[in-house]
């Protein structure tokens, strides 16, 4: 009996069920990964501030005052690069490039950091801009249709919006949001901890840094393990 005929036959039988049980893809293809129907993106922005130098020892009012520090705290929270400080042109210049540099480097803010330049005042505008670019992370908004029965569905497929508002949160939760464009430069390393801990572990010995007793009653982690003592 030539049996090639019915292998052609199953084979051909195999291959109309499997493509009736597909689904053809259409332009409403929505993806089960979130993050690919509703991406982050990630784009720098300029902020800036014009206060006015009062000269003097004081340099700025109380108020400005505020709004300057609590700036040089969000450039060091979010800034990227330099910090800008551009003052006008004119006999004071020079007194209001050392105040605002200086009391930007009181907060900690590196010198290199600092780049400070002179300005022609426009319409009489004589106050000192202070700028820098940060990075900010948003998402589209989700604006789809929210009528689809998610409890009743026949063709089993990904709702518009699924993943929309986890990634509104993690847009606007991120800290730096750089850090979703991939991985940050590594920190100094510790080489005196790095030795010890590979002394310890050359010996045997608990590599874990000793608690101190009076930490041990209000600590969180777990017993040490008694494995292989």
């Amino acid at each position: 009996m030539n049996i090639t005929p019915l292998l052609r036959a199953a084979a051909l039988m195999s291959i109309l069920v499997a493509g009736s049980c597909s689904t053809a893809r259409d332009d409403n293809f929505l993806s089960e990964d979130g993050a690919a129907n509703h991406p982050i993106t990630v784009e720098p922005s300029y902020r800036d501030l014009k206060v006015p130098f009062a000269g003097g020892a004081s340099g700025m009012t109380a108020g400005d005052a505020i709004k300057f520090d609590n700036f040089l705290a969000d450039y060091r929270a979010h800034g990227n690069g330099s910090l800008g400080i551009s003052v006008p042109n004119g006999a004071p210049s020079r007194a209001a490039i050392t105040y605002f540099a200086e009391r930007a480097a009181a907060t900690g803010i590196n010198r290199d950091k600092i780049l400070v330049s002179t300005h022609d005042a426009a319409n009489g505008d004589f106050r000192v801009d202070v700028s820098y670019i940060a990075y900010t992370a948003h998402a589209d908004a989700c604006g789809r249709d929210w009528s689809d029965n998610l409890a009743y569905t026949l063709d089993n497929r990904t709702p518009a919006n699924f993943g929309c508002s986890v990634q509104h949160n993690i847009a606007a939760m991120v800290a730096d949001p750089r850090d979703l464009l991939g991985p940050g430069a590594s920190g100094p390393v510790d080489t005196v901890r790095r030795a010890t801990v590979m002394e310890h572990y050359e010996k045997g010995e608990v590599t874990q840094a000793e608690k101190r007793t009076v930490d041990k009653a209000t600590e969180q982690s777990a017993e040490a393990s008694s494995v292989g003592q």
